[in-house]
């Protein structure tokens, strides 16, 4: 139920809205094409399991989760602020 001027079902719409633009910047993301044989950070060597298993990967397994702990901000808000909502 939506409160206001707001059709039923507005918030659920927003919600699916914000999980599918994250679902495809994910998958944008995605490595893809030829990997590398070492790493583009520490110069290691990428072991052939990690290569086949993931193509296109650029990264050894302890750089990549070192990337992936890093927060990323999408930068959208549906929420809008009050003042908006106001006018």
């Amino acid at each position: 139920m939506a409160g206001g001027w707001a059709p039923d079902g507005t918030v659920q719409d927003q919600i699916d809205d914000t999980i599918a633009d994250a679902v495809l910047r994910a998958r944008t993301l995605l490595p893809s094409g030829d990997s590398e044989t070492h790493c583009e950070d520490c110069g290691e060597p990428i072991p052939e399991r990690r290569r086949v298993a993931v193509p296109g990967v650029r990264t050894c397994v302890a750089c990549q989760s070192g990337r992936d702990t890093r927060t990323v901000m999408s930068g959208i808000n549906r929420r809008g602020s009050k003042d908006s909502q106001l006018r």
